[in-house]
């Protein structure tokens, strides 16, 4: 994985850790994330997938094109060591 696309995944981690500890028990929707992010819903998806894969999200889609996203157990053991 090149260094380009590492930064673009601990930038999607780093929106959901901050979202974590301002709004705890909350799942992001991800409308929040593309947003916060400043990522086009496409390109966040495709960077999601990768981090679900990892273990490090949890995502849910609605069928209506919604969803929510949050960090695992795994994930939010990274966050608290990187952030």
């Amino acid at each position: 994985m090149d260094d380009e696309v590492l930064a673009a995944l601990v930038g999607v981690l780093e929106q959901l850790w901050r979202g974590e500890r301002e709004r705890p028990g909350r799942a992001c929707s991800l409308a929040w994330l593309s947003k916060q992010s400043a990522r086009p819903m496409s390109v966040l998806r495709r960077q999601l997938v990768m981090l679900v894969e990892a273990g490090w999200v949890a995502q849910t889609l609605a069928e209506e094109g919604g969803g929510t996203v949050a960090l695992s157990d795994a994930g939010r053991q990274l966050c608290a060591s990187l952030f």
